[in-house]
């Protein structure tokens, strides 16, 4: 069963942890919303390091407004967003 139900807001979390991790580092400490749960796979921040990968971890495409990711800085239209694909270990409910 997944933890985050399509619509429901999450934050990305603000680690900073060493080595290779697959989220994006202008996405940690931002709010976004579900759009899909895609389903479990192997944690490819083990897999990086040779390790098999598990415990699985569901995987998420999450939804953010430029305004949260960027705050007014750069240029983009009013309603422009953006989408990542995040694991559950990276986010929050919020």
């Amino acid at each position: 069963m997944s933890r985050f139900a399509v619509g429901q807001r999450v934050r990305v979390a603000e680690a900073q942890p060493p080595g290779h991790v697959r989220t994006p580092q202008f996405l940690r400490g931002r709010d976004g919303v579900v759009l899909r749960h895609f389903g479990a796979f192997p944690n490819p921040e083990r897999l990086a390091y040779g390790m098999d990968g598990r415990p699985a971890l569901d995987l998420y495409q999450v939804l953010f407004t430029m305004d949260e990711v960027w705050a007014g800085e750069g240029a983009y239209a009013p309603r422009d967003t953006v989408t990542a694909d995040i694991y559950e270990s990276w986010l929050e409910a919020i």
